[in-house]
């Protein structure tokens, strides 16, 4: 699966002219085209390490935007103590250089759906594609036990990949069908693929209260709103039953 957007690695350092023959003893046309080769070889080779150097720069790496949620008991213990673990073990592997949310406590989405929820987010830059990000999530949601028996029910751990730069993946079209899914499909369906976005981050306060916390400037790359003002539009009452804990 490709994505479209998202940051791209472009430019570099130009490399231009090269080393010139010229002057001294006369050579054959043989000999000239040799030299040539071995010019541009050496410029070519040049160039290759530029690109390297480009990709293995820290700089060019873009952010992944993950959710977390828990409210019932996990192997790593109660809701709070499994989204600090889990914190932890996102950091461990994907990147050091995170900013992470305070925790918050919030209703049970649908309502009445179960206990409330502690939830937080985190901003991590990568180099990882999208795929490889959403295999690493899955793979500590399954160490914390997470089941996927009911859409919306209790869950030990709810990881959820919001973004990734402004990546739009698989591409437009599937990320407009998805964002657009009447509300009762919603409950009933689920992508069979990444959807980034997530389709549905825009209507939730209990992911933009915490996001805001970590990339309130971020903006939606189809939305063309920041993760404050998405926040800042969704029902006072709403975004007031997102609680610090």
């Amino acid at each position: 699966m490709s994505c479209s957007g998202g940051k791209r690695v472009s430019g570099g350092k130009r490399v231009s002219g090269g080393e010139r023959v010229s002057g001294g003893e006369r050579v054959s046309g043989g000999e000239r085209v040799s030299g040539i080769r071995k010019i541009l070889k050496r410029v070519y080779l040049y160039q290759e390490n530029v690109v390297l150097q480009t990709l293995s720069n820290s700089n060019f790496r873009i952010h992944a935007l993950i959710a977390l949620g828990s409210n019932v008991f996990s192997p790593w213990g109660d809701p709070t103590a499994t989204v600090l673990k889990a914190i932890s073990e996102l950091v461990g592997r994907l990147g050091t250089d995170a900013v992470q949310s305070p925790l918050y406590g919030t209703p049970a989405f649908p309502a009445g759906a179960g206990p409330d929820f502690v939830n937080a987010a985190i901003r991590i830059p990568t180099g990882l594609p999208a795929q490889d990000v959403l295999a690493i999530l899955h793979q500590i949601e399954a160490e914390a036990a997470r089941t996927r028996t009911l859409r919306w029910g209790q869950r030990t751990l709810d990881l959820d990949l919001i973004a990734l730069g402004n990546q739009v993946c698989p591409d437009l079209p599937t990320y407009t069908h998805w964002h657009g899914l009447a509300p009762d499909l919603q409950a009933q369906t689920a992508p069979d693929q990444l959807i980034l976005p997530h389709p549905r981050v825009q209507d939730r306060s209990f992911v933009l209260v915490p996001l805001a916390d970590v990339a309130p400037d971020w903006v939606h790359p189809v939305l063309g709103q920041s993760v404050v003002q998405m926040r800042d539009a969704r029902p006072a009452d709403e975004v007031r039953s997102v609680v610090r804990l």
